[in-house]
Order: C-alpha cells, then structure tokens, then sequence
C-alpha cells in the first residue's frame, strides 16, 4: 500500500465520482479511508461519518464543492497531507492560498483520470 488516500465528500451512490475513485483507488492497491455524511461500505472501505484524525495521510482527494469546503479548512490542513486533489467542480483559490501557507501541495485534476493514465 502506498499513498494512503482520503476521499472526502464520499458518497454511497454508486453513480458518484467519488464512490467510483474509492472503487478504483481500491482496485489500484492504495491504502483508502473516507468520510461522508452517510455511514456505509464501499468496496470494503467504511465511509466514516465523523472526522478522525487518520494519520499517514498523503493525498485528499475532494468531491465537495467550494462553498462546502470551508467547514473543513482545518480538518484538512489538521491531517498534514502532501498533496490535495481538487476534482472537477471543486477547485477553490481561497484553499489553495491556505495550502500555500502550509506548503501542502495541490492541483486541479481528476483523481479517476490521474489513475487511469498512471500518473496518480
């Protein structure tokens, strides 16, 4: 397993880019944890519905919206990732100045497209 990944923003609906990115991140042999507002399994995976403090995080991977986001700047920078993906959708400068601030490096990409072209 390598970098261990959170999904934030999972979803139990299996027509939901993050539940695919679960399904495949496990596929793909990456270590997975995920937080939703639904308690639930994906691919073996539990989808926590509070906010723990996981460790050994190296990418988030967000599926909410901007305006969403701003609840979890915190959690976020809390977790000390190496790198954040901003989703299609998500993507968010007020963020992204925050993660300059802690040099936590992000892009705007698709987590779905970055595996599938082997350059997650």
């Amino acid at each position: 397993m390598n970098k261990k990944t959170l999904v934030l923003g999972a979803s139990l609906k299996s027509n939901r880019y993050s539940n695919y990115a679960i399904q495949r991140l496990v596929a793909n042999k990456y270590e997975v944890v995920a937080f939703g507002m639904k308690k639930g399994m994906v691919s073996g995976i539990e989808i926590d519905t509070e906010l723990l403090p996981y460790k050994n995080i190296d990418t988030v991977t967000l599926y909410l919206n901007p305006k969403r986001q701003k609840d979890y700047y915190d959690y976020i920078v809390s977790l000390k990732p190496e790198r954040v993906i901003f989703n299609p959708g998500t993507e968010n400068p007020e963020l992204y100045k925050i993660l300059r601030e802690y040099n936590i490096d992000f892009e705007a990409a698709c987590t779905l497209v970055l595996l599938s072209t082997n350059q997650y």
